[in-house]
């Protein structure tokens, strides 16, 4: 899941980049291998305060896993919950049929959003997949099927309105992205009656998209949202490119790829999208376009500004694929960063 916030502290206040305060090793190391043998993690969410309950504690890490124990692409069935401070997991859901991705999110009221984009007989993205809404016994009590505008929801970001829940949506079955208005209440009984659909809306097109005999599927994966500019920022795969899209929370529909703002050397097929806390962006190196050949830049965390330099990079793996997913949560002088390692099956967690 990519970080939604509303405010950033001034990137004035640290003398160096973000990554470069992780340690070489993480301070806590989780499987992502759940008891049905699940492989492949994608997506990461940290639970807040207001959304645990139930099965959901506070401060975990939940997990999205995309092959099953075979390791066959888009047949993944379960999330796990990882305790940050031991490694310890539980499976908070396992469903049937399944493919679930990158899109993985939390509501208030301890409703969880994940997407699916599972693969058909022959191997193949079954469109157009859904958006599973899972309650926080691990119940799925909605399920969102658009064939215009969920069509393979592939990673998702959360913005929390006072009375509205905006949910942004990459597409990477048709290289668009839908903001979903939701109403949810949170003070109610976790069933499918508790939130309401307000509207779906295309926000931006035109990514570059189609399958890929490693990476299963490319096309627009991670995105991170600036309230105070309210600008949504995209990462896009296939183009091996960041893009910023202005009036993203509040305006129509709207088309285009808004404005190109990274794509440089570092970039090797950009998935996951974040803000780190002085305000920089961060993205995951996918590798499935322009992979390094010797084997160096691989699996890597890239840090630049939102004005497009870059600032930094810091490796998950030296193997291809290692890095997908990842979470970022401050709470006063603490950070707590988890990253995903796809060579492993494993969730690595640091706290800064």
């Amino acid at each position: 899941m990519s970080l939604s916030i509303e405010k950033l502290e001034s990137r004035t206040l640290f003398s160096t980049s973000f990554l470069s305060q992780l340690s070489a090793t993480p301070q806590v190391t989780g499987s992502t291998v759940p008891a049905n043998g699940d492989v492949n993690p994608y997506g990461v969410a940290i639970i807040q305060s207001n959304e645990a309950g139930g099965k959901l504690h506070a401060g975990d890490v939940l997990v999205s896993n995309f092959n099953n124990k075979k390791n066959l692409q888009g047949t993944g069935t379960t999330i796990v919950e990882i305790n940050p401070n031991t490694g310890a997991q539980t499976t908070f859901f396992q469903g049937k049929h399944l493919g679930l991705t990158t899109a993985l999110g939390l509501l208030p009221g301890g409703f969880v959003l994940v997407g699916n984009v599972p693969a058909n007989s022959h191997g193949n993205a079954k469109a157009p997949g859904s958006l599973l809404i899972i309650n926080k016994f691990g119940q799925v009590v909605q399920t969102l099927v658009d064939s215009k505008l969920l069509d393979g929801p592939w990673d998702l970001t959360v913005v929390n309105g006072r009375f509205i829940q905006s949910v942004f949506v990459s597409n990477v079955l048709d290289g668009t992205v839908t903001r979903i208005d939701l109403f949810v209440n949170s003070f109610g009984f976790g069933s499918g009656n508790d939130i309401f659909v307000i509207d779906k809306t295309q926000v931006a097109s035109g990514y570059k998209f189609g399958t890929d005999p490693n990476a299963f599927l490319l096309g627009p994966t991670g995105l991170a949202f600036n309230r105070g500019t309210n600008t949504l920022y995209v990462a896009s795969t296939d183009d091996n490119a960041v893009y910023a899209v202005k009036n993203a929370e509040f305006f129509g529909t709207q088309s285009g790829t808004g404005q190109l703002i990274f794509s440089d050397e570092h970039l090797r097929g950009p998935l996951a999208l974040g803000f780190a806390p002085n305000g920089d962006l961060l993205t995951a190196n996918g590798d499935a376009v322009n992979p390094d050949p010797t084997n160096l830049q691989n699996s890597e965390i890239v840090e630049f500004t939102t004005s497009g330099q870059f600032v930094d990079q810091f490796q998950i793996n030296p193997g291809l694929g290692g890095a997908f997913g990842f979470a970022i949560e401050s709470q006063g002088n603490k950070t707590l960063f988890a990253a995903v390692d796809d060579v492993m099956n494993q969730l690595d967690i640091w706290s800064v």
